[in-house]
């Protein structure tokens, strides 16, 4: 795998070339892995970050060096801890999700708390 310099943001060709695949099946990974879904420009144009190009390249590991299926791919980026961030909450176990749902409650007591006036 090619590696250039680091950037803010990378078009399609651009990690294409870096990870060395070609755009259609970047585009099919697009829509097979939850994860893995850039933003658009107002062009329409698909702009990577560093974080998309990271988990491209464990993608492309995980299928094409390790043998993984898509399925069995997309599982273990769920297992192996991609899924515990706030923005993949729909995609916790059901245990996790109880547990950040709890603590959520708890952080929102607290707020209630430091809003009150002090007497």
């Amino acid at each position: 795998m090619a590696r250039i310099g680091k950037k803010l943001f990378y078009k399609i060709g651009e990690i294409c070339r870096i990870c060395g695949i070609q755009p259609h099946v970047l585009r099919y990974w697009e829509t097979e892995f939850t994860l893995l879904s850039p933003a658009k420009n107002r062009a329409g144009q698909r702009i990577y970050r560093e974080k998309d190009l990271r988990l491209i390249q464990t993608i492309q590991q995980l299928l094409y060096e390790q043998g993984y299926t898509i399925a069995g791919a997309n599982q273990k980026l769920l297992e192996d801890g991609h899924a515990e961030l706030p923005l993949f909450k729909k995609a916790l176990k059901v245990g996790q999700r109880e547990a950040l749902n709890e603590i959520e409650r708890e952080l929102q007591e607290i707020l209630k708390i430091l809003d009150k006036p002090l007497t």
